[in-house]
């Protein structure tokens, strides 16, 4: 799987979310900072945000201090259901039921080992394919105009 990784600061833990995707297979392409420079959150975000969005990536993890920004930031690109998660539950219903297609990490609560079990969680999780979630994502696809297949 393709998976586009930003930050607005290189930290332990993008290293950490890098090494572990290509551990598990994945071809992670890291569209931040290096290391000991900033870059802004909304314009790293909106790029992986983006790169999914335009199917150069299957998935995107983005991150941030809190994390809530780059999320922000990620849900503004059209056809992108991103989903904060500090733990492996969040990130199995956010792909279970919302079928989410970016991970949105905080640089300041996400240990290396959390960090583990909630790529774990969401790379191992399909989303249900149930009618009712299905017409779930047609709702909410229709708030930005996007068909969600």
């Amino acid at each position: 799987m393709r998976i586009a990784v930003s930050s607005d600061e290189h930290t332990e833990l993008v290293t950490t979310v890098l090494q572990e995707l290509r551990k598990r297979g994945h071809e992670a392409t890291y569209l931040g900072p290096k290391e000991g420079e900033t870059a802004d959150w909304p314009v790293v975000s909106a790029a992986a945000a983006g790169a999914v969005a335009g199917k150069q990536a299957d998935q995107a993890v983005v991150m941030c201090w809190t994390g809530t920004g780059a999320c922000i930031a990620a849900n503004k690109v059209k056809g992108v259901r991103a989903a904060l998660c500090g733990d492996a539950e969040t990130a199995r219903g956010a792909r279970r039921w919302n079928d989410a297609n970016v991970l949105a990490l905080s640089l300041r609560a996400t240990s290396g080992a959390v960090a583990k079990e909630i790529l774990e969680a969401w790379f191992g999780t399909e989303a249900d394919g149930d009618d009712w979630n299905r017409a779930q994502l047609v709702r909410i696809a229709a708030l930005d105009g996007v068909d969600p297949a």
